[in-house]
């Protein structure tokens, strides 16, 4: 299926590597003429130069929204932070995570992120602190993509921005230097020397060996959504769509 179709399509990501994980379809939304913006909940001071790299290769807008490691919440001032956001950009479509994975990942702050990133949503489209956001009027989203799924319903082909999402993948340096450190330590060195293919003596840094790593599991990962499951498609991102798809005919 086409994804975007020159649509604005807003990622509600809570760590920036995500904007590269649905860097395909944001990038081939951006190429058929729409607008991508990716709007990061969580991300270092010092990393966001690096996101914003790669989220330029993509073609992707930034916003940093600087909430704070550990104290996500779905308070109040923080959902009207994402209602802003969601108002200003007016997406067609919203990626966000997938609700049932987002449970069990252990990877901070995700499971508050994922009620306030749906309660954002809907609250968008309310008269919530409309006297805060005079300018800003309610805003429906009608279309929302989970991202990275366990069980997709639809995969989108990345196989000709494949290049675009490997070099803004290298941008994220301290990224691919944490999870080489993360790696080694679930699989040990010589797990990880399976992986790559070589010894780790021979990577000259941390984060040489993290993109190599990552290089071989984004791979496979992409494979896996799309030639090794005898998908049309050589390399695909996998997302849920949320509701059936709402179609005029029937589609090949």
């Amino acid at each position: 299926m086409k994804c975007g179709c020159g649509k604005t399509v807003l990622l509600l990501a809570t760590y920036g590597m995500e904007v590269v994980e649905c860097g395909g379809a944001l990038a081939k939304n951006a190429r058929q003429g729409g607008r991508s913006v990716a709007a990061v909940l969580l991300c270092r001071p010092q990393s966001q130069p690096q996101v914003k790299e790669a989220a330029d290769v993509l073609g992707v807008e930034t916003r940093f929204l600087d909430f704070e490691y550990g104290a996500v919440n779905f308070d109040v001032e923080s959902k009207k932070k994402l209602v802003k956001v969601i108002r200003e950009v007016k997406p067609d479509i919203v990626i966000t995570q997938d609700p049932e994975h987002s449970y069990h990942d252990l990877d901070p702050d995700r499971r508050p992120a994922m009620i306030l990133y749906l309660e954002s949503i809907a609250l968008a489209s309310r008269d919530f602190a409309a006297s805060e956001m005079p300018d800003l009027p309610p805003h429906r989203v009608h279309t929302i993509y989970y991202m990275t799924p366990e069980v997709p319903n639809c995969v989108v082909d990345v196989t000709d921005v494949w290049e675009l999402k490997e070099a803004a993948m290298s941008r994220l340096k301290s990224q691919m230097a944490f999870s080489a450190q993360v790696l080694e330590e679930l699989f040990g060195r010589s797990g990880i020397e399976k992986l790559v293919g070589k010894e780790v003596s021979e990577f000259s840094n941390p984060e040489e060996l993290g993109r190599a790593l990552h290089k071989e599991m984004d791979r496979a990962f992409h494979l896996n959504a799309g030639a090794c499951c005898h998908s049309r498609f050589v390399f695909a991102e996998p997302y849920r769509r949320q509701d059936p798809f709402h179609l005029e005919t029937l589609i090949c």
